[in-house]
């Protein structure tokens, strides 16, 4: 089959096109014909050997996959070949087939394609979690999410109305990302690109601070961020992706009683009591259209590379994916 890996770390230019073994199912486990792949930022940290654990060489990287199962292990044999399924994986989306775990996949419903079916599961899941399970959330607080032109912030905007937020602050880097915070729902959208944004944050909420954040840039927007924080106020870091440090004191916490909390999706991914139940109701909002993905463009398998270097130029908006 064909697939895209890399055998060491480094730029885009790594991601090779190869032809490896089709992998044969065993256990619980069934064998997907992938239809669609989403791409994330996990990705290219998993390729610059950044990531938050170690990423074994080679690796095929892509977690999040949409498609038909067409062969199964002995202990998944009540799946039918030809059911179209939905699902998160370790690794080795970025190929025609794949092995998944058939205790957590999600089938699909006739009138959902595949496309937004890849679009939904990583990120949407890591915006379910930080907002319930890390952030606690409550109905009527406020939200600060970063990034929101993004594909977890697109979709952080969105739950955050249907969880209750009384008030969802967005910050973004452009007016065209901006505007689109705003069509989904976001009250208050700063663009953080402005020296003093963090002020302009604090005075949407008169001066009281966020009561929720989610930060996935480090270094200076941490910092800022932090200064955003209401008493009782919960940041939820779920990435680095400026690569800079943030030097913290624990004491700093403790005049606001503040929380600062971490969040990987993987620990989620590993617990399917969290995971199934909240993947079936991101799945009931997409349906019901009270959730809507953008979806910024689909490329073929072989462009993953250029698909890595448009991700990381940050000039993108909404999920990008990828098609065997």
């Amino acid at each position: 089959m064909r697939a895209v890996r890399f055998k060491e770390y480094g730029g885009p230019q790594v991601l090779e096109n190869v032809e490896i073994d089709k992998p044969v199912p065993k256990g619980h486990e069934v064998l997907i014909e992938i239809h669609a792949v989403g791409v994330n930022y996990a990705d290219t940290a998993r390729r610059e050997g950044r990531y938050v654990v170690p990423t074994p060489l080679p690796f095929v990287p892509g977690a999040e996959v949409a498609g038909t199962v067409v062969e199964t292990g002995e202990k998944a044999s009540h799946i039918k070949p030809g059911t179209r399924v939905v699902t998160l994986i370790e690794s080795g989306g970025y190929a025609e087939y794949a092995l998944a775990d058939g205790r957590l996949i999600i089938p699909l419903e006739d009138h959902l394609d595949f496309q937004q079916a890849a679009a939904l599961p990583l990120q949407g899941l890591s915006a379910y979690h930080i907002l319930k399970t890390m952030g606690r959330m409550q109905e009527g607080e406020t939200v600060l999410v970063h990034a929101a032109g993004g594909g977890v912030g697109t979709i952080a905007v969105q739950l955050a109305r249907l969880f209750g937020a009384g008030k969802v602050i967005a910050t973004a880097s452009s007016e065209d990302k901006l505007e689109l915070a705003r069509q989904l729902g976001a009250d208050v959208a700063v663009n953080y690109t402005e020296e003093d944004w963090e002020k302009q944050v604090l005075e949407a909420t008169d001066g009281k601070g966020v009561d929720v954040a989610l930060e996935m840039a480090g270094g200076e927007v941490f910092h800022k961020t932090m200064k955003c924080l209401a008493v009782f106020g919960r940041l939820v870091i779920y990435g680095v992706a400026s690569g800079e440090p943030s030097k913290f004191y624990p004491s700093n916490l403790m005049g606001k009683n503040q929380s600062v909390i971490g969040f990987f999706l993987p620990q989620i991914m590993r617990r399917p009591d969290l995971l199934k139940p909240s993947l079936q109701e991101l799945f009931t909002y997409l349906s019901q259209g009270s959730l809507k993905l953008t979806i910024g463009d689909v490329f073929p398998l072989q462009e993953a590379a250029q698909v890595h270097d448009l991700l990381q130029s940050r000039k993108t908006k909404g999920k990008l994916l990828l098609k065997p």
